[in-house]
């Protein structure tokens, strides 16, 4: 297939500064993204003593819901909670307040929290991947950087298809070092093409799927979107409260209920993970219990109960669940890894590192473009495009970095202020970063920043290791490997920044004399 001249300028152009506006978030999305991967773990890595205790039992999550309905009158009207298991070895409550805000209570701690417990550090990952860390509207920018992200994937794809085998293959390095970054980047984009534009779509429908339902509320629900997404989202129906006080409920008896019910449909291996329960106390209490099950795309499927006779009031498990749910539940494990098996995991580990290169290096070449090869002085965008590349994107490596050393810290020290404390140490140190790339000249700046990573990212497992007592070594010879990987994962992702810093000291030295990036 070929285009024609003009075309294919329409569209570099377009692929440029499509992914010039959007590369900083999609570089802070995807190098998030990578370490949300290890989500359900960094709680145990986390917490001193966590990966060794024992996980509670359902009596004991029936123990906190007894005490949180008694509690609480918000969270009788709706409340979540996780089973305990694997992932949660303690069931942990949560419910909305009168003000809208979240509350949370595990045992021992019924009161109602405005924070989980040893979350934190998952949490902040994962808010930096969905929302870049910014309140309120950071979902819906994540969701228009997801679109101006499939338009930079389809404008790539139309300027390389021509020549797709020739860039398959092509990997050129030696002295001419443009060349090679351009290589590297569009192999990574050719081989990881399939997967970005499953990225860019569910991304885009995860962060705007409110919107699409506030645009196709008068043309589908007749302006009734709000009572359509109940049964949109969710499996148990909307019942009201009658006024007759009941007992909560067994949660052994629903737990068995879910899984016969799941059972009988032909999910032979369903593990309820958490549940929500409506109207509770009540006599029109309703439980919608959600499970995972294996050998299928969308791993999480639900049983509705009626809490007070058992009775199964409707499903949406694998192979059975409708359209809606159907699409939201595919889109959600594929966006995040969340079926097969550990090969999964770190195939998507390696994409998310890979698309933080692609979009790392994709500014680079912009730069490069804009080159003034035979002048000293060398454009200002193209000066302030490297100091805020270096700022931006090595900077989050170092806060990241920063934010688990404080986690580990401040779980010994102030244990009541991890959460905050982690939070200001991440935005705190990347905004130093930020503003250290912005006074200093852009080689320095990177061969200092690439350091600062290499040195915060190797001492994360040193901290590990001093504070909660789990050396790398001593965790794999108790089995806990997930402790044992986050700690590897953080060595080689260290020696690959150190490893980067002497590349570029070594051409600010002996590179081109005129680039942005010599020492000048």
């Amino acid at each position: 297939m070929k285009f024609s001249s003009q075309t294919l300028r329409t569209f570099t152009t377009l692929h440029t500064w499509v992914g010039l506006v959007a590369g900083f978030g999609l570089f802070v999305a995807f190098y998030a993204g990578a370490l949300t991967l290890f989500h359900h773990d960094l709680p145990l890595w986390q917490t001193p003593g966590a990966a060794s205790a024992l996980p509670a039992g359902l009596d004991d999550a029936q123990y906190l819901l007894d005490d949180v309905l008694a509690q609480h009158a918000e969270a009788r009207r709706h409340v979540g909670m996780t089973f305990p298991g694997d992932d949660h070895p303690r069931p942990l409550a949560y419910w909305q307040a009168g003000d809208g805000s979240w509350r949370y209570a595990w045992p021992g701690h019924t009161g109602g929290s405005a924070t989980p417990p040893q979350t934190g550090l998952a949490e902040l990952v994962n808010e930096l991947h969905y929302s870049l860390g910014l309140p309120v509207a950071g979902l819906y920018v994540m969701g228009i950087v997801s679109l101006l992200y499939g338009m930079a994937l389809l404008s790539g794809l139309v300027i390389h298809l021509p020549k797709l085998l020739g860039d398959l293959f092509a990997l050129r390095p030696g002295r001419n070092l443009k060349q090679m970054w351009q290589d590297a980047h569009n192999v990574i984009g050719v081989l990881s093409l399939p997967f970005h534009l499953m990225f860019a779509v569910t991304g885009a429908l995860l962060c705007l799927v409110f919107i699409q339902i506030a645009l196709l509320n008068p043309l589908i629900y007749d302006g009734k979107a709000l009572q359509a997404v109940p049964a949109a989202m969710d499996t148990a129906p909307v019942r009201e409260a009658s006024g007759v006080p009941a007992a909560p409920g067994s949660l052994r008896l629903l737990h068995a209920r879910a899984v016969e019910a799941a059972r009988a449909q032909g999910v032979t291996d369903f593990e309820p993970a958490y549940l929500k329960l409506a109207n509770g106390g009540d006599s029109r209490a309703t439980i919608e219990i959600t499970g995972e099950s294996s050998g299928t795309l969308g791993p999480l499927g639900s049983v509705a109960l009626d809490v007070a006779s058992g009775e199964v009031l409707a499903t949406q498990l694998p192979g059975r669940r409708d359209a809606n749910h159907a699409t939201l539940s595919a889109a959600y494990a594929l966006h995040f890894g969340e079926f097969g098996n550990g090969v999964v995991v770190w195939l998507y580990f390696l994409l998310g590192l890979g698309g933080a290169f692609l979009f790392y290096s994709g500014n680079l070449l912009w730069i490069e473009s804009r080159r003034k090869r035979r002048q000293v002085e060398q454009p200002r965008s193209g000066v302030n495009m490297a100091r805020a590349t270096v700022g931006v994107c090595i900077g989050l490596c170092v806060a990241i970095s920063v934010a688990f050393i404080s986690a580990l810290v401040l779980e010994r020290v102030a244990p009541a202020s991890v959460d905050h404390g982690i939070r200001w140490a991440c935005f705190g140190t990347w905004a130093a970063c930020a503003l250290w790339a912005a006074l200093r000249r852009p080689a320095q700046a990177a061969r200092e920043l690439l350091w600062a990573a290499a040195i915060s990212t190797a001492l994360v497992p040193v901290a590990h290791g001093a504070l909660n007592g789990d050396w790398l070594w001593l965790a794999a010879g108790r089995g806990h490997w997930p402790l044992f990987w986050i700690d590897v994962v953080a060595l080689a992702m260290a020696a690959g920044f150190a490893r980067l810093a002497v590349a570029s000291q070594r051409r600010a030295r002996s590179g081109d004399p005129n680039s942005v990036w010599a020492n000048g």
